[in-house]
């Protein structure tokens, strides 16, 4: 009998144990099928689509290994687009919202929360080596709303979910949320031009100050050379072949700083665009497509009109691009090899 009450005793509290080790893991259960908001590779990630509460959307696709666009419009920024891909990969949960607080996060993650939808390519068959039937996929849908109190967290939900985490990055103090913007100026390339040194097939430059000094350089099949002065039109033999390749490069590499069209009023911008330029570069790739970047000095002063006396910004300078669609501000400096004058190519007699 004692024999029996003892198995009994035993067979009692290991069923409690048990009962208490199911609800710690129901719990656990949970929370581990609602927080799985990384990815495992991003190798394979081939549309990322992003909109918030304000009917702002981009949709971010991948056309080769190291080409991003964005709304089928624009290049998409490297650094931006590796940061963001980076957070998908490394990003992990702290804690689930608190209970006290948990309402309020819900509310505000519907009224104030970019929606994130990652596509992947996946193959309909994977199995020991064998990958057949490639599909685009969507594999997973989050919101990603403000940052917690502390500034050291995001809150995330997945989608179908009431139950909110705490996300945060290893080894980074702050947030996340600003990684996901839905403008798709936050995402643009700064490239001046987006065309690569073997797609062009000439640059012209013209400097309305010192016209002398304006040329047209293109290159051939056989990536030959051609110089010409564009004061006479008559082509210049003897000139530096090193430095057109390095010139070629520079295009190919120029950026601006920052993009100006919805910063400053378009009064200012339209009376700028309309005065004289102090250069015009056009460039003619090997498609027959041209893009024209017009360069206009800056003035310091409250009124962006030029005016006789007025001080000219000797570091900065506007340029108009993509047939005035666009209006940016350039740094002198990261275009020095870019405004080089016609003098500086030719090779001089000893």
């Amino acid at each position: 009998m004692k024999r029996n009450k003892l198995t009994l005793l035993i067979t009692l509290v290991l069923a409690i144990i048990a009962v208490v080790l199911v609800l710690n893991n129901k719990n656990f259960t949970i929370r581990k099928e609602l927080h799985n908001f990384a990815l495992n590779d991003t190798a394979n990630v081939s549309k990322i689509f992003l909109a918030d509460k304000q009917n702002l959307k981009v949709t971010l696709i991948r056309k080769s290994p190291g080409l991003w666009v964005v709304n089928n419009k624009y290049s998409v920024r490297k650094d931006a687009i590796d940061l963001l891909l980076k957070t998908m990969v490394n990003i992990a949960v702290k804690e689930p919202v608190a209970t006290a607080a948990h309402n309020n996060i819900v509310k505000l993650l519907a009224a104030r929360s970019v929606k994130c939808e990652i596509y992947q390519n996946v193959y309909r068959i994977n199995f020991l080596g064998i990958k057949l039937f490639k599909h685009e996929k969507l594999t997973k849908v989050y919101y990603v709303g403000d940052a917690t109190m502390d500034n050291l967290g995001t809150f995330m939900l997945m989608e179908n979910s009431t139950v909110p985490f705490v996300t945060y990055l290893p080894g980074f103090r702050g947030f996340v949320s600003t990684r996901y913007t839905t403008r798709e100026d936050d995402w643009r390339s700064h490239n001046i031009f987006n065309c690569s040194a073997r797609e062009i097939r000439s640059v012209k430059m013209e400097f309305f100050n010192k016209p002398t000094e304006s040329f047209m350089v293109s290159v051939d099949n056989s990536r030959q050379f051609k110089l010409v002065s564009l004061i006479n039109n008559q082509e210049i033999p003897n000139f530096e072949a090193i430095k057109i390749m390095d010139f070629f490069t520079a295009v190919s590499n120029a950026k601006f700083e920052t993009l100006l069209n919805t910063i400053i009023d378009k009064k200012q911008i339209d009376s700028i665009s309309s005065s004289r330029p102090m250069s015009i570069i056009t460039i003619t790739d090997k498609m027959g497509k041209v893009y024209v970047a017009k360069a206009f000095i800056k003035i310091i002063e409250n009124e962006e009109t030029p005016s006789e006396g007025a001080p000219i910004d000797t570091y900065r300078f506007y340029m108009s691009l993509n047939d005035g669609k666009d209006f940016v501000l350039t740094q002198y400096t990261p275009l020095d090899k870019v405004m080089k004058p016609l003098s500086f190519y030719i090779k001089t007699t000893k």
